[in-house]
């Protein structure tokens, strides 16, 4: 065997497989407006990839908001799950991808900071659930990305060393999340993430079919 070799894939949900970051702009847009602020890209940015409770808490700490985190995210559930159904789209090349990834016999999940109700609901869209060896959320881990605890879960879940697996991100604090975690990391860049930096990532690629991307899971 390849000391390099493949053995497994985890994958960031939000803005890499669904093009879920138009949505979250606009809960947040609306949470602050209700409480007179403006939601901005810096707080987005900063926001990314970090489970409910600490991305509330950001905006409590940015905007000094007197809310109880837990009861803002709350409120920001309710949003969110009023605009999900209608407002989801695939990420360019998603069952390109996916049906490269069934082919190559590698196992993979999802390693997502979203709720777990949201991730399920999402996943059950294009019937990529039941095709998961495992589902990882915010609520799996104590430190949300990027700290590497979620993909060295992921990686224990695949039953796997870090660095045979492969990890696809699109946000700067997932890929360093991945890239501590001693993972291959890919990251994916979207509209709602430009200029991030993607420090110690093996490739930026275009979009999930990216060929370099299949490539690496080619047999």
């Amino acid at each position: 065997m390849d000391d390099n070799e493949i053995l497994g894939v985890a994958l960031d949900l939000d803005g890499l497989l669904y093009d879920t970051e138009p949505l979250y702009w606009q809960v947040g847009s609306q949470l602050l407006a209700r409480r007179d602020h403006v939601f901005t890209d810096q707080l987005q940015r900063q926001m990314m990839g970090r489970p409910g409770v600490q991305a509330m808490q950001v905006l409590i700490d940015q905007l000094n908001l007197p809310d109880d985190p837990q009861h803002l995210l709350d409120e920001s559930d309710e949003i969110y799950a009023g605009i999900l159904a209608a407002g989801l789209q695939p990420m360019p090349g998603l069952m390109t991808w996916i049906q490269a990834l069934e082919a190559s016999g590698l196992p993979f999940g999802v390693a997502t900071s979203s709720r777990r109700r949201f991730a399920e609901e999402i996943l059950q869209r294009d019937a990529l659930r039941q095709r998961l060896q495992f589902l990882l959320t915010g609520e799996d881990v104590t430190h949300g990305k990027p700290h590497p605890e979620m993909y060295l879960k992921a990686a224990a879940a695949l039953q796997i060393d870090p660095a045979r697996m492969l990890v696809l991100e699109d946000s700067e604090n997932g890929c360093a999340a991945a890239v501590a975690a001693g993972a291959v990391t890919v990251a994916i860049p979207g509209a709602h993430s430009v200029g991030h930096q993607y420090d110690g990532a093996h490739l930026v690629a275009q979009r999930l079919d990216d060929q370099r991307l299949l490539n690496l899971i080619s047999t």
